[in-house]
C-alpha cells in the first residue's frame, strides 16, 4: 500500500544531538583532540578577556570560536556568512561546536569581530602548537621526513578592483574596461585588496590571489607548519625555506638526519643550496625538461629519496 506523504512534527524530542552523530564519524576524534588542546589554552583565553572583567554582556566563547572556525577549514565553507547559515540548519556542524537544538546561531558580523579577537592575540597558532604536542605525544610524528608543498589562494577580490595605483587612466580607473590594457602588480593594486597579487600558474587564469604552504610530516601526513604570503614566483621555494630552518632547530635536539620532498617546482639551484646549508637533504622531484636538475645525482639515486617521492606525490 501506497504510504501517505504527510508530515507531522513532534513538539517535543527526547534525543540528544550526540545522537544524531555516527559513532564512526571521523569529527568525533577531532572533536576530543581539539577539546584537548582547548584545555589548554584556559590561561591565554582568560588574558585575552581579563579587560571585560568589570561587566558587558558575554561574548562568543573562544572555544566555540575555534571550534566553528576549524569546521569551516574542514568543509571549505568559503565565508562567515554561509558558515552560520549551515550552522543554523545542520546538526553536526551545532554537535561540533558545541551549540544547542534551541541555541541562537551567532549574527555573521558578531562572529567575525569575535574572530578578530583570536588573530590579535595568537589563539589560532597557539591552538595548532597545542594540536601538534597531542600528536607528538602519540608519536605520530617522526620530526625527520617532511614533504612541503603550496597552493594558490583566491582573494575575495575580483578584476574590477584591480585598478592603477596612481588613479590615473580615467577609463580603466573603475577596472571594468580593461580588455587590451597591460596590467601588472607594479602599476595596478586592488581597492578593496591591497595584499592580493595578480598571478597565475601552470595553465591557470590570472586572478587576485594569495599562496598558502604547509610542510608536512611522512609518517602520518600531518601539517606541521603552514604560512600564507604573497603571491609570486619564489614565494614556495622561500616559505619552504622559512619552515624547513624551523623543524631543523628542533630536529637539532633529536640529532636525527632532516629531509625534505617537495615537487618539480622546488628543483632551483638557490633552493637545493639552501637546504643543503641548513643541514637538511632535498629529496626533491628532478626537473629535467631541457635543463639540467640542481638535484645531485647521489641524493637522487638513493633509497630515502625514493621514499620521500611517493610521500610527497
Amino acid at each position: 500500500m501506497r504510504g501517505a506523504d504527510t508530515f507531522t512534527e513532534s513538539l517535543f524530542t527526547m534525543r540528544r544531538l550526540d545522537d544524531f552523530v555516527p559513532k564512526s564519524h571521523p569529527l568525533r576524534s577531532i572533536r576530543t583532540m581539539a577539546n584537548q588542546a582547548l584545555a589548554k589554552m584556559d590561561r591565554l583565553f582568560a588574558q585575552m578577556y581579563e579587560a571585560d572583567i568589570k561587566g558587558g554582556r558575554p561574548s562568543i566563547a573562544p572555544e566555540k570560536l575555534l571550534r566553528a572556525m576549524l569546521l569551516q577549514v574542514l568543509y571549505s565553507v568559503r565565508s562567515e556568512r554561509q558558515l552560520m547559515e549551515q550552522t543554523q540548519y545542520n546538526l553536526l556542524f551545532r554537535w561540533f561546536i558545541g551549540l544547542a537544538m534551541d541555541d541562537v546561531v551567532w549574527v555573521p558580523t558578531v562572529f567575525s569581530k569575535n574572530r578578530e579577537r583570536l588573530i590579535q592575540h595568537d589563539a589560532v597558532i597557539e591552538f595548532f602548537n597545542e594540536v601538534l604536542a597531542i600528536a607528538q605525544k602519540k608519536d605520530w610524528l617522526s620530526g625527520e621526513h617532511f614533504s612541503v608543498d603550496g597552493t594558490l589562494i583566491q582573494a575575495w577580490a575580483g578584476h574590477k578592483s584591480f585598478v592603477p595605483k596612481d588613479g590615473g587612466d580615467n577609463d580603466d580607473n573603475d577596472g571594468a574596461n580593461f580588455k587590451g590594457r597591460k596590467r601588472g602588480n607594479e602599476t595596478h593594486e586592488s581597492k578593496t585588496d591591497p595584499d592580493a597579487r595578480l598571478y597565475r600558474k601552470g595553465k591557470t587564469a590570472s586572478e587576485l590571489r594569495y599562496m598558502g604552504h604547509t610542510l608536512s610530516d611522512n609518517r602520518h601526513g600531518l601539517v606541521v607548519s603552514a604560512m600564507v604570503t604573497n603571491a609570486d614566483g619564489y614565494a614556495e621555494r622561500e616559505a619552504a625555506k622559512v619552515m624547513l630552518n624551523d623543524a631543523r632547530q628542533v630536529a637539532e635536539d633529536l640529532d636525527v638526519e632532516v629531509t625534505v620532498g617537495a615537487d618539480k617546482g622546488y628543483d632551483a639551484e638557490e633552493f637545493i643550496q639552501a637546504c643543503l646549508e641548513m643541514k637538511v637533504t632535498p629529496h626533491v622531484a628532478q626537473n629535467t625538461s631541457g635543463r639540467r636538475s640542481a638535484v645531485p645525482d647521489a641524493i637522487a639515486r638513493s633509497e630515502g629519496y625514493a621514499i620521500s617521492s611517493r610521500s610527497a606525490s
